[in-house]
């Protein structure tokens, strides 16, 4: 069974950084993207940055509204992906989600797991 552990959520000024982790825990299973999603009350939950391992290399997605603020990252060896989040604006206000795609098992069993959300508040 796989595991999403997420940390970094909190308060923070307009302006100001914060950088989430996530952790996925478990065996058997080989991951094929990670992301972050994010909800805000009464909004639909949306992708804000999504990460691709592609041998040595990574490709990496951003909504509009975080491009040139936000920075995706990944450790394979920890199966960690990170969130640097600059210049937080108070739309940013949101809970942070984890998500996992990855295969499993000798059938190659597609699994989507979601972390259990870390909350964002940006005051301004």
């Amino acid at each position: 069974q796989v595991q999403l552990v997420e940390s970094g959520g909190g308060l923070v000024q307009a302006g100001g950084s914060l950088r989430l982790s996530c952790a996925a825990s478990g065996s058997g299973f080989s991951i094929n993207a990670m992301g972050w999603y994010r909800q805000a009350p009464g909004n639909e939950r949306e992708l804000v940055a999504g990460i691709v391992s592609a041998g040595s290399d990574s490709v990496t997605d951003y909504a509009d509204s975080v491009k040139g603020r936000f920075t995706i990252s990944g450790d394979n060896a920890k199966n960690t992906v990170y969130l640097q989040m600059n210049n937080l604006k108070s739309e940013d206000t949101a809970v942070y989600y984890c998500n996992l795609k990855a295969v499993t098992g000798p059938g190659n069993r597609f699994l989507d797991v979601w972390g259990q959300g870390t909350l964002v508040t940006v005051s301004s």
